[in-house]
């Protein structure tokens, strides 16, 4: 049985590094919070999408994966509402206005109000991401097994959680670095424009995949 744990305790933490790193919706987000609104509201996206995976962790260690399987209209409801948030998000980016150079420091009622807007971005992506609740669903029925003691099944949620708080965080540190910032802050519009472009792209082909 031990063997068996570790087996899929390697299984999982491969699989989770790549689902993690591979570019998607909520690598998207982070890019969009980072570089336009800095590294604490991305920080807070990061642990946003953190939290999200919680969501999907819990329902999933509960059983409540079959709800889906079952009633494949809750599945095609959340592809339905992320494709929008997705779409309304590449919106906004898309269409605001740059921040002029040299703006007063925001009061601290503003950037608390960054921060709390910056965590919904950063959870609506992820816990509205129909793909993330077929890849948890899939993942767990195929490493966790009705003997799995219910340690290791939390210690596998609680891994996933840590490695997309870990992998975005980090994410966050690399674009908000001073020197990037330079060559980012040079292109601002253009890369604003180009992830906003690019936010409306994925809820578009979320919307119509089947």
């Amino acid at each position: 049985m031990s063997i068996s744990i570790e087996t899929n305790l390697l299984v999982v933490a491969g699989v989770t590094m790549l689902a993690v790193i591979s570019p998607g919706p909520d690598f998207a987000v982070i890019l969009r919070n980072a570089l336009r609104s800095g590294r604490g509201p991305g920080l807070a996206t990061a642990l946003g999408i953190a939290c999200g995976v919680v969501v999907h962790v819990t329902y999933t260690l509960l059983g409540l994966g079959w709800l889906v399987a079952r009633y494949a209209w809750l599945l095609t409801a959340i592809r339905y509402a992320g494709a929008a948030y997705l779409v309304w998000l590449g919106c906004s980016a898309f269409l605001s206005r740059p921040a002029a150079p040299g703006r007063p420091q925001a009061p601290a009622s503003a950037a608390s109000a960054d921060l709390r807007q910056a965590f919904g971005n950063g959870f609506l992506c992820n816990v509205l991401n129909p793909k993330t609740v077929l890849f948890f669903i899939a993942l767990f029925t195929q490493v966790v097994a009705p003997g799995t003691p219910l340690a290791a099944q939390v210690g596998i949620g609680a891994y996933i959680v840590l490695a997309h708080l870990a992998w975005f965080a980090f994410v966050v540190m690399v674009l908000t670095n001073p020197a990037a910032l330079r060559v980012f802050n040079h292109w601002r519009r253009a890369v604003e424009r180009g992830v906003g472009g690019c936010l409306i792209a994925l809820g578009v082909t979320l919307a119509i995949d089947r």
